[in-house]
């Protein structure tokens, strides 16, 4: 694997974005944003069926760089600045990709790295991660979507909690609390999540890309306009020649062969 803070890899119809900085814990420094702004900008326009967020080394990410933080202490709130004009909106577009993303955390998850984790559709982590958010304890509030994806996934009230308490959560507890979606043994953990992103890239782009906008958008309006936009989405999907490939093959008792979207 190269020397670059981020790795971009295409495998099977899945975009493997790779953070690259096992020695540093895999900090979200400059040279970093501008590397995750470039790769999801590629997968964007990109031939793939899904995204997986992995990292090497023991930790997933400790977050931002503390010691850049200290180096430019004078003048940090620039400095911050600068980071978060492009990484906010790379987070954004992140989102806004219209196949699954999948990512695999393991060891420790914090600040700015547990958005970069939860923001998956799907959250698969080892039995050894554990997450802390440690904003707080050097007296800043949440960004990369910290704040947002631990709301959505755990509660409000809960993320008060863990986000102002510093409270360190283990693999059980994330899981219990909806954070993280699987547990695997640390050695298992890429391959799970790999022959899941696999499995997906394989399925109906059509129709995962319609469950995603739903279930993203399900708290943002009320009952009739959901139901208006399932209707809207289900209808789309009857015109696909994947529904009818689903259809006969569910009728034929075979597994369907779906087309890339």
């Amino acid at each position: 694997m190269s020397t670059t803070p981020l790795h971009w890899e295409i495998r099977n119809r899945v975009g493997h974005i790779v953070l690259n900085c096992p020695e540093r814990a895999n900090v979200i420094d400059a040279s970093l944003a501008q590397a995750l702004a470039r790769v999801v900008g590629q997968a964007g326009s990109a031939a793939i069926g899904a995204v997986l967020i992995s990292a090497r080394g023991k930790q997933f990410s400790a977050g931002g760089d503390i010691a850049a933080f200290v180096q430019h202490r004078c003048e940090l709130e620039p400095m911050i600045a600068q980071m978060l004009e492009l990484l906010h909106p790379t987070m954004h577009q992140l989102a806004q990709l219209p196949m699954p993303v999948i990512s695999a955390i393991q060891g420790s998850v914090g600040g700015g790295g547990i958005g970069l984790g939860l923001c998956a559709d799907m959250v698969l982590a080892s039995t050894n991660a554990y997450l802390r958010g440690g904003y707080s304890a050097i007296g800043l509030s949440p960004d990369l979507g910290v704040s947002y994806y631990l709301t959505r996934r755990a509660g409000a009230a809960r993320a008060k909690y863990l986000l102002m308490s510093n409270q360190v959560l283990n693999a059980q507890e994330c899981l219990r609390l909806g954070l993280f979606d699987e547990l695997h043994a640390p050695d298992q953990l890429l391959a799970a999540a790999t022959q899941l992103a696999e499995s997906l890239a394989a399925g109906p782009g059509n129709s995962l890309a319609g469950i995603k906008k739903l279930c993203n958008s399900a708290m943002d309006h009320g009952l009739k306009e959901h139901l208006d936009a399932e209707r809207d989405a289900m209808l789309a999907c009857a015109r696909n020649p994947n529904s009818l490939e689903g259809v006969n093959a569910f009728m034929e008792k075979r597994p369907a062969v779906f087309v890339p979207q």
